[in-house]
């Protein structure tokens, strides 16, 4: 067991090393900035405690730690500003809810014309298909452009029934959004109206 060391004025060092054993000196030497150590004074009262020095793996994850911790105060941020701006933007629910129908009206807009699109692409196939059966019932080949121009008329008609359901799924999630979206305006003017009460 290492003895301790008398206190007799001034400043000393005190610490625990991997044993678990109390040292006591007058100057820092390497175990003590291993594990750690407090500043006592004369009376042997800790003044001051100073942490041992990290690993480059702990420093590491601790600055891994601290970027994340900043990434999210920022985000925090960004987030109170853009609620801010909204109230700002928006004094009253209607106005709000206008802005929201918009985006609907809007989004409704781009699946009438896929739509359209839709339907007459759909045609376009109908009257490829129906020359395709004219020549069958006649006994005629087909000919191989009018496969051809079929086969990419499919395309062409599948493309657009991905686009318009990809536009409707959108939509379906631009609502349910919109209700959380209002829920929280409303929540923001209740704690807006809260101090003036």
């Amino acid at each position: 067991m290492h003895a301790q060391k008398t206190i007799s004025g001034g400043i000393r060092y005190k610490w625990l090393d991997g044993q678990g054993q109390l040292h006591f000196s007058d100057s820092l030497n390497d175990e003590a900035m291993k594990y750690g150590y407090d500043l006592v004074n004369d009376q042997g009262l800790v003044i001051q405690h100073v942490p041992r020095q990290m690993t480059p793996a702990e420093r590491d994850a601790a600055n891994k730690l601290a970027a994340a911790q900043a990434i999210k105060q920022r985000a925090a941020q960004e987030l109170a500003n853009a609620e801010a701006q909204m109230l700002a933007a928006y004094p009253d629910e209607e106005s709000y809810k206008i802005s929201q129908q918009q985006e609907l009206d809007s989004q409704d807009q781009q699946i009438h014309t896929t739509q359209i699109n839709l339907r007459s692409q759909e045609k376009a196939l109908t009257d490829l298909l129906a020359r395709a059966a004219d020549l069958e019932r006649a006994k005629a080949p087909v000919p191989k452009y009018l496969t051809d121009s079929i086969a990419k008329q499919r395309d062409v008609v599948t493309g657009q029934r991905n686009t318009l359901q990809r536009q409707q799924a959108t939509r379906a999630q631009t609502v349910q959004e919109q209700a959380g979206k209002l829920a929280r305006y409303r929540a923001l003017k209740a704690a807006q109206a809260q101090p003036a009460q």
